[in-house]
Formats: structure tokens, sequence, C-alpha cells
């Protein structure tokens, strides 16, 4: 049966509609993107097939252009509006966080640090620069590798906290195998940023340790 002979409250686009995204299922907001099926399936039976092949929508939403148009009824088209989508998104988050004072919105600052790092498959390690009333400056990437391998280094750090005239930061990394605990290295690092900072009157604020699915505040820990 086609989704235009289903019930109008069984619709995904109309219960989106009358009840808000967050009531549908993962399957039923894939099928609005998808918007049409495959002979013989409708687009809510192909997105239920798509999450059961790819492990879930992350896993979905983050495939490679050849691994996300291997299915039928997905291609580079579909592809390039997802990327789309993905970065209008981001760019949604970055806009919201910057309108706002980063500490009164922890969870919107951890949501868009998160988007910018977590399905990178090597460790970055990033920085939310403020000015004196904690709102965002710039967001920039500064090293990438393991933190106790390619190095993070204090100097550098301060030089681009210098350049754009932050007053405190919010560090943010990654941690490529999901877990989300922040290591001996990490701590370590994270001391010697704030001495070096502190030298300048910067204020550390927060590193958050990205995961899978989670994420760890510093400061939280009263660790910084």
């Amino acid at each position: 049966m086609a989704i235009t002979d289903w019930p109008a409250q069984e619709r995904p686009r109309e219960k989106l509609l009358a009840q808000g995204a967050e009531a549908l299922s993962d399957a039923e907001l894939l099928a609005i993107f998808l918007r049409t099926g495959v002979k013989g399936k409708s687009a809510v039976d192909l997105a239920r097939e798509l999450l059961a092949d790819f492990g879930g929508l992350r896993p979905l939403l983050m495939a490679s252009e050849t691994r996300f148009c291997q299915p039928l009824g997905l291609g580079s088209a579909k592809f390039a509006q997802l990327q789309a989508v993905l970065e209008m998104a981001r760019r949604h988050l970055a806009e919201q966080l910057q309108k706002g004072d980063a500490l009164t919105s922890p969870e919107l600052t951890r949501r868009y640090l998160a988007s910018q790092i977590r399905d990178r498959d090597h460790e970055v390690f990033v920085c939310l620069f403020l000015d004196n009333q904690n709102r965002v400056i710039k967001y920039k990437e500064l090293f990438q590798g393991t933190i106790d391998g390619a190095a993070v280094y204090p100097r550098e750090v301060a030089k681009q906290a210098l350049a754009c005239g932050a007053a405190a930061v919010i560090f943010a990394h990654n941690h490529p195998s999901g877990v989300a605990e922040p290591s001996r290295a990490d701590r370590h690092i994270t001391d010697k940023l704030q001495q070096a900072l502190g030298l300048m009157d910067i204020r550390v604020l927060d590193h958050i340790v990205v995961g899978d699915g989670e994420e760890v505040s510093f400061a939280e820990r009263g660790w910084v």
C-alpha cells in the first residue's frame, strides 16, 4: 500500500506537521528525506531496510559517498542533499551559539562541538575563543593526531587567543575509540594550557572530551 493510501495521522509528513519532528521514528524521518520508495516498497519500508543495512541512522548519515550509494533507492543526488542537510544543521547550531553566552548554554555548546568532531577517524583538538562576556568570537581547529602523540602546543594556542582578542576559551577534542573518559594525557595538557593562558589572564572555562554518544566536561568534574 502506498503511503498516500495510509490514514493521514500515520503518514510521516502529516504526522510531523501535526505532532512535531520529535514524534517520528528514525525510519519515518528518513522516509521524509527519501520522499519516494522503490518498486514494491513505500518510502518507510525502504527507510527501515536502509537503517537495518547500515546499522542505524548515524552510520547512514556518516557513510562515504561510495557506501551511501550502494543500496537501491540512493545515489549521488541524495548523498549531496544529505550533506547539505548535515551542514545546515551544523551552521544552525553555530548561529545559535554565537547569539548568546556559551556558559549559559552548556548543552548547546556541547552539541555544537560534538557535531564538529565526533565522527572524525582521528583525534582533533579544537577551541572556542570567547570574549569577556563569554560570547563566541571564533571556532578553530588547532591540532590533529593523538594528544599524547601529535603535540598540542600551549604557545600556539596562546598566540591564536591573543590574535582574536579572546578573554576565555573552551577546548574540545574527540576520542575516535568512542570512549569519552579523559586520559592522563588529556588532563596533563589541560593543566599546561591553563598555566600558559593564565599568564595572559585568559581563562580556560572547560575542556570537553567527545566520545560516541557522550561527552565529558572537565568543568563539571571540577578539573578546571
